[in-house]
């Protein structure tokens, strides 16, 4: 059994209709077939945690979608949730605007580290649309399937009953926005208990350009006043 297939095999069981869809599609075998090969070929690949976003947020708890698109490629990075780096670890220049635009926003004092678990554990879904990477190549494992399993993923969250924000920063997250609202119609369901944001992403390339930057974006307050509309609490701090 492969290192991927026991990941799958930890997936909670609320995600796993989904998971274990796409693990044992033909899909999805390749994929882990192939991403084996490159461990038995000594290629590291990164996160190791590769499913911690939904291990820490629970489907029936999904308040916030924030979309990453892979895994960060440097050693000791990723951890298996978009945009976070584990205490001690030096914080990426997207997640220092992330972090930056927070204060802004809500006035929250800048937190000594880069780890959005907090976030995780209460509601806030931080999903990476390719969940592996090779290390030091970015974007190497785009394409090679990933996409369908996590545009399931995004498509049962915008289908499942709740509230819930979408925050879609860049071109590639952006792309997204017609399946959240596809899965919303085909649900049948009040289109008012969706708030889907857009801006563009947090890389310092493009943070502060076009005409919707990331900074300035008050993002983090709108989601937090929709959520308190819908007599929901959503805690960005990160304390």
């Amino acid at each position: 059994m492969t290192m991927l297939d026991l990941a799958f095999d930890e997936v909670p069981l609320d995600w796993r209709p989904i998971t274990d869809a796409f693990r044992h599609s033909p899909q999805g075998r390749a994929l882990i077939d192939q991403i084996e090969a490159q461990r038995q070929a000594g290629v590291m690949v990164y996160p190791d945690d590769v499913f911690a976003a939904l291990r820490l947020t629970r489907r029936d708890q999904v308040k916030a979608v924030i979309l990453g698109q892979d895994p960060y490629h440097g050693p000791g990075q990723a951890h298996g949730l978009a945009f976070s780096v584990l205490p001690g670890v030096a914080i990426p220049p997207s997640l220092r605007n992330i972090r930056k635009e927070l204060t802004r926003d809500l006035g929250m004092p800048v937190p000594a580290h880069g780890c959005l678990q907090a976030w995780a554990q209460q509601g806030v879904l931080l999903l990476n649309t390719v969940l592996t990477v090779v290390a030091g190549q970015a974007a190497s494992h785009a394409g090679w399937g990933w996409e369908a399993l996590t545009d399931a993923l995004i498509t049962a969250v915008a289908a499942d009953v709740g509230p819930k924000v979408f925050m879609l920063w860049g071109a590639h997250a952006q792309r997204k926005g017609s399946l959240i609202e596809q899965a919303l119609t085909q649900a049948a369901s009040d289109p008012s208990r969706l708030l889907i944001l857009r801006s563009n992403h947090p890389s310092p390339l493009s943070a502060t350009r076009g005409a919707e930057p990331f900074v300035g974006n008050g993002h983090f307050g709108q989601a937090q006043a929709f959520m308190q509309q819908k007599g929901q609490q959503l805690d960005w701090s990160l304390a």
